[in-house]
C-alpha cells in the first residue's frame, strides 16, 4: 500500500499430483477412444451379433468373421473351451442367415446315448426296432428349412459321422429302418471343445 509491502499470498500446487492426474486423464481418454472404435465396429454387424456380449478387438474380429459366414449356407464348426459361448454364436449365425425363417434345432451329441443318437437325428420307421410302434421324424427333418446345431460333435462315433457326411454333401437323410432317402434343406452348425485336428490325427474323427 503506497509502495509499502504489507504481506504476501502464496498459491502452492503439487506438480507431481497434477502430472499424475494428466497421465490418468490421457489413459482414460485412450481407453474411451478404443472402446468407441470397438463399439462402432459392432454397430456394423447384423443385429443378432450386436447383442453378443464382448467388445475386445479380438472378439469383434471373431464376430465379424462369423457374420460373413452366416450370410452363406456353408456348414460351420465352432471350436473353443466349454463356457466360451459357442451356442450363443451359433444362434447369432442362424438368425443372421438365409435360414433365419426356419427352426433352430439343438442336439447335444454328448448327452444322447450313442445307440439312440442315430434315430434321434435321422428318425425311424414303424417297426424299425422293438419299441418303434409308430414312425417318427428325426432332428434333420424337423430342422428342414432351418439350422441344426450339433453341440459336442467331437463325441460322435465314426460310423455316425459317415451318415452326417451324406447330409453335408447330398442334403439327404434316411430314417432308421427306412428304404428310401429324403431331401432336407438344413444348415449344419457344429461345436466342440476338442482339438479336432488332434482327433483326426488319432483316427477318432473323420477329416472329410
Amino acid at each position: 500500500e503506497e509502495d509499502e509491502l504489507l504481506g504476501a499470498v502464496i498459491l502452492s500446487r503439487d506438480t507431481a499430483q497434477i502430472a499424475q492426474m494428466n497421465h490418468e486423464m490421457n489413459r482414460y481418454r485412450t481407453l474411451a477412444d478404443e472402446l468407441r472404435r470397438e463399439l462402432d465396429a459392432k454397430t456394423q454387424l447384423p443385429l443378432p451379433f450386436r447383442s453378443v456380449i464382448g467388445s475386445s478387438r479380438a472378439f469383434v474380429a471373431v464376430l465379424r468373421t462369423a457374420a460373413q459366414v452366416a450370410r452363406s449356407n456353408a456348414a460351420v464348426c465352432l471350436t473353443g473351451e466349454s463356457g466360451t459361448g459357442k451356442e450363443v454364436l451359433a444362434k447369432a449365425i442362424h438368425y443372421s442367415s438365409p435360414y433365419a425363417g426356419g427352426p433352430l434345432i439343438k442336439v447335444n451329441c454328448a448327452a444322447i446315448p450313442e445307440t439312440l443318437l442315430e434315430s434321434e437325428l435321422f428318425g425311424y420307421e414303424k417297426g424299425a426296432f422293438t419299441h418303434a410302434i409308430r414312425s417318427r421324424p428325426g432332428r434333420f427333418e424337423m430342422g428342414d428349412g432351418g439350422t441344426v446345431f450339433l453341440d459336442e460333435i467331437g463325441e460322435m462315433d465314426l460310423s455316425l459321422q459317415v451318415k452326417i457326411l451324406r447330409v453335408l454333401q447330398e442334403k439327404e437323410i434316411e430314417r432308421v429302418g427306412g428304404t428310401g432317402s429324403k431331401k432336407v434343406d438344413v444348415r449344419i452348425v457344429a461345436a466342440t471343445n476338442r482339438d479336432l485336428e488332434a482327433e483326426v490325427a488319432a483316427g477318432r474323427f473323420r477329416e472329410d
